[in-house]
């Protein structure tokens, strides 16, 4: 049986591919020992997506001809391999990649779906070790549960899992309306915490308002927007930072954060500008932290705390298979609120 599936064209000398996925059809795949068997229901889109896709040089791998993309999938167990610990019918997620355990020093970038010479999730089936199923939370559907891995990871992550772990009460500042940040403010606000939401227009701060932001800041009306964050937290600034802008906020985030606090830094969606940011960081004794998923252990934690809090993910729209290559240029256009998703309806 065939396996329907899109895949990206290698890179031709110095020109950039786009989003120019193709439809393709590979060999069903058949699991093996300790193995499953998953037909994919849903894949979630995240902007490394369109950097794979672009042969972008802010990704550090270079695509193989007709790879398959994208990283984040959610399915149903179609078959089981011998001796597998996991039965047909199951609704899953697939952990993206093979860091399981430990810190982020047992983390490969090149073995994580969708990128270099690992294919994605962009088809309907896809044989994965029982290692990296995780099971779904019971609360969300096939779709929502896809887009737990990397963009409810690294929220998560930065709140929970770093050098200061948030707390009831504490200040956070997030950026945009993008899948992220979306999580972040629900999950801070789970936790207990004061959202102060940016986003570049009124209706997207609406929805960041419903997710739990207590203060609303439309950065194109106020440019300035630290100055709004130290006058929200009468000129203390917020303790943590989620920072997905890139270099194009970073230095107003830096100027928004308290002595001592921690900026947590997920995106680059900004174009890369010079900035001295040493004084910034020295003399507030501020922390700044890469951030990227969860390990496969931490990420069923989050399962259960998306259970326990119910937490449902912000989703934009949804695509059907055959609108692939229109999902990839909606995410491009970052005018979505929350996550993209396609649908394999094949």
């Amino acid at each position: 049986m065939a396996n329907p599936a899109y895949i990206i064209p290698g890179l031709d000398g110095t020109k950039s591919a786009g989003t120019n996925i193709t439809r393709s059809s590979l060999p069903k795949p058949v699991p093996g020992r300790s193995q499953v068997l998953v037909q994919i229901k849903a894949v979630a889109l995240n902007y490394r997506d369109i950097l794979v896709v672009d042969h972008s040089p802010a990704y550090p791998l270079i695509a193989m001809p007709s790879l398959v993309p994208c990283s984040d999938a959610a399915g149903t167990i179609e078959s089981v391999g011998p001796d597998s610990k996991w039965k047909p019918g199951e609704n899953v997620l697939l952990h993206p990649s093979n860091w399981l355990s430990g810190d982020v020093r047992n983390f490969r970038t090149e073995e994580v779906f969708g990128a270099g010479t690992v294919h994605g999730t962009l088809q309907k089936y896809i044989v994965i070790n029982d290692e990296r199923v995780i099971r779904a939370p019971r609360n969300l559907t096939i779709e929502e549960a896809a887009t737990l891995p990397t963009a409810g990871g690294p929220a998560v992550n930065a709140l929970c899992y770093g050098p200061q772990k948030l707390a009831k009460g504490d200040v956070v500042l997030t950026q945009g309306t993008g899948g992220v940040s979306c999580f972040a403010i629900q999950i801070a606000t789970a936790i207990g915490a004061t959202v102060i939401a940016t986003s570049s227009s009124d209706e997207k701060l609406k929805v960041a308002k419903a997710l739990g932001a207590q203060h609303l800041i439309n950065y194109k009306t106020t440019p300035n927007w630290h100055e709004e964050v130290l006058r929200i937290t009468s000129g203390k600034g917020v303790d943590h930072v989620v920072e997905v802008g890139g270099a194009q906020t970073i230095v107003k985030s830096l100027q928004s954060l308290r002595t001592g606090g921690l900026i947590s830094v997920i995106g680059i969606l900004s174009e890369s500008a010079p900035a001295d940011l040493v004084p910034l960081i020295l003399y507030g004794g501020k922390t700044v932290r890469g951030v990227i998923v969860l390990n496969k252990e931490l990420t069923e934690e989050f399962v259960k705390f998306i259970e326990e809090h119910d937490i449902h993910p912000a989703i934009s729209k949804t695509f059907s298979f055959e609108q692939a290559a229109e999902a990839l240029e909606c995410l491009r256009n970052q005018t979505s609120i929350g996550k993209i998703i396609i649908k394999i309806d094949v």
